[in-house]
C-alpha cells in the first residue's frame, strides 16, 4: 500500500489538474493507466473534492425585489367604422 506521502501528490495532483480545467474522468483513466488502483484513485479524489469544497467562497444568494405598480387598464377603442356609423 502507498504510503500517506504518495496519497498527499495524488491528492495535490488532482487539485492543480482539475484548476487547470481537466475534468475527473480524464484524471482518473490517465491515474489509471500508470498503474494507480481504483480505490487509491477514488480515495484521493474525494479528498481533492473536500479540499476543494473548504477552500470555496460561499455564495450568497439575493431574493429578487418584487414590486407591484398598478397601471391604469385603458377600455379598448372602437373602430373608426363603428364610429362612423354609430354601430355596437
Amino acid at each position: 500500500m502507498l504510503s500517506e506521502k504518495a496519497n498527499r501528490q495524488l491528492v495535490e495532483y488532482f487539485k492543480k489538474n482539475l484548476a487547470k480545467g481537466y475534468t475527473q474522468d480524464s484524471l482518473r483513466f490517465s491515474l489509471g493507466r500508470q498503474g494507480y488502483s481504483r480505490a487509491l484513485i477514488d480515495k484521493a479524489m474525494e479528498q481533492a473534492n473536500r479540499e476543494i469544497a473548504m477552500t470555496a467562497p460561499v455564495i450568497k444568494r439575493e431574493e429578487p425585489e418584487i414590486v407591484v405598480t398598478e397601471e391604469p387598464i385603458e377600455p379598448p377603442k372602437r373602430s373608426w367604422f363603428k364610429r362612423l356609423f354609430g354601430l355596437d
